[in-house]
């Protein structure tokens, strides 16, 4: 019986969940804005508790893998690798975006179309790729600054579907496409690396302890200090 603990840090939301086989037992999680640190370990024991369930009763750790916000990839990678490290247990990586993309095409009926998760990466920038319904990757993971030319090849044939909390500073530059769709309100959540890491987990695919490190995308480019005598 696989127990499965994930992990979602790569967003302003803070979320863990606890599943069994490909169902969700036990979720919890909190939409303020960058509180990882404070909140990851108190729901994880909360997730457990829920479930009645112990550290020592997992069979591994899933934690999204980015990209996604340097701070809470390093947060939720460092702590699913200690605990799994503590408890001989394995580790399973998902992507952030393809997490985001099968949650978003399984809430929904999606015929013929294209699906974009983006997550803001400051200014007109964010990080993107295309999948279709069969959650093929069409276009890979990148860093694009979106602009009325963005995705033109693929929206000449194709109805795209944005959604995340990228997609609505895109809308102003994309709207006027009619392939064009976009959805407001879809907040990314533990819950969605559910079904990705139960298949990971069955096909052991698992990842090195020792090297395996979170999906930055772009280096860490850190803002000049404001506090006097810092700089």
């Amino acid at each position: 019986m696989a127990l499965i603990l994930g992990l979602e840090t790569t967003t302003k939301t803070c979320s863990v969940v606890l599943s069994e086989l490909n169902n969700v037992i036990a979720l919890e999680e909190t939409h303020m804005v960058y509180t990882h640190s404070e909140n990851l370990t108190i729901f994880i024991e909360k997730v457990l508790k829920k479930a009645g369930k112990s550290l020592s009763e997992l069979s591994a750790v899933a934690v999204s893998k980015g990209p996604g916000s340097y701070m809470g990839l390093r947060i939720g990678v460092a702590t699913a690798k200690g605990l799994c490290y503590a408890l001989g247990i394995p580790l399973i990586a998902v992507d952030t975006l393809q997490a985001m993309a099968q949650k978003f095409i399984m809430s929904g009926n999606f015929v013929d179309a294209l699906f974009c998760p983006m997550l803001d990466a400051r200014r007109m920038e964010v990080y993107c790729a295309l999948y279709d319904s069969n959650l093929n990757c069409t276009s890979p993971t990148s860093a694009k600054i979106i602009d009325a030319h963005s995705f033109e090849k693929e929206l000449e044939n194709n109805v795209i579907h944005f959604f995340g909390d990228g997609a609505m500073k895109c809308k102003t530059v994309l709207e006027n496409n009619i392939n064009v769709r976009f959805h407001d309100g879809f907040i990314m959540s533990a819950d969605a690396l559910n079904l990705i890491a139960f298949s990971n987990f069955q096909n052991q695919l698992f990842e090195d302890l020792a090297y395996f490190e979170p999906y930055y995308l772009k280096d860490f480019i850190p803002g000049i200090p404001k506090v006097k005598g810092l700089y």
